[in-house]
């Protein structure tokens, strides 16, 4: 990943957790997430009814890949901790989507999360939160 991504990225997550924070939830941004092996989510939050385990993505094309390994230690990070896995999704000028990793969909060795199944699947903040 180049430094310009990595940059995208953390703005997408910063941008992310201020709306968490914003919507009355506790949050807190994993340093280190996609750099190191332990690390594996983006975004922890909740609040006293609900805990997330967050995934932040962002693209400018219509798809983007997530690989499998990638997901697997996400799912399994959650599930030890309790947390909801959630995948957090901004395409742009579309906005940000939020959907459970059940529905992205396999490509072959990677997974994948369109900007159509989004649309179709995918739920908006409000409807998610």
């Amino acid at each position: 990943m180049t430094f310009k991504n990595k940059a995208k990225g953390a703005r997408c997550e910063n941008e992310l957790y201020d709306i968490l924070v914003k919507g009355g939830y506790r949050c807190i941004r994993c340093a280190g997430s996609g750099t190191k092996e332990e690390s594996n989510a983006d975004l922890i939050a909740g609040n006293k009814n609900r805990k997330f385990c967050i995934e932040v993505k962002s693209s400018k094309k219509t798809d983007k890949y997530i690989t499998k390994k990638q997901i697997e230690e996400f799912m399994i990070f959650a599930d030890l901790f309790g947390l909801e896995p959630v995948i957090a999704v901004k395409f742009n000028r579309q906005g940000w989507f939020f959907l459970s990793p059940r529905e992205l969909e396999d490509s072959g060795k990677n997974w994948k999360v369109s900007l159509k199944i989004a649309q179709e699947k995918g739920k908006r903040f409000s409807q998610f939160f």
